[in-house]
């Protein structure tokens, strides 16, 4: 098994930026794909960003192409996501997710990941 645990979270003004990092313990996680994923009040947890356990491919919901990038450091065991140009619609929980890294699932769902974390708390200003 691995444990997730997410930092970097807080308020923001609006065109900020923030890093994200997901930090796993339990098993290297440079055997999982990992992702981040979000969830906003009242709304369902939405795909945010992933990256293969290489690091080799990275993928990215069009409202977030460009202005986030997600990288990982698998000697660090960490994983990030680095978002500039925040807005407030970026404003939601970030949870970081590992996902096997021979499962044929899509990056984009949540049912590739096997593990999640508990979340950080971003809030973009206007």
């Amino acid at each position: 098994q691995v444990q997730l645990v997410e930092s970097g979270g807080g308020l923001v003004q609006a065109g900020g930026s923030l890093r994200l990092s997901c930090a796993a313990s339990g098993r290297t996680v440079s055997r999982y794909d990992m992702g981040w994923f979000r969830q906003a009040p009242g709304k369902e947890r939405e795909f945010v960003a992933a990256i293969t356990w290489s690091g080799g491919s990275t993928y990215y919901a069009d409202s977030v192409k460009g202005r986030f990038t997600i990288s990982r450091d698998n000697a660090k065991n960490t994983v990030y996501l680095q978002m500039n140009s925040l807005k407030p619609e970026d404003t939601a929980d970030y949870y970081c997710a590992a996902g096997n890294r021979y499962s044929s699932g899509s990056f984009y769902y949540p049912g590739k990941y096997g593990y999640w974390g508990q979340g950080t708390q971003v809030t973009v200003s206007s």
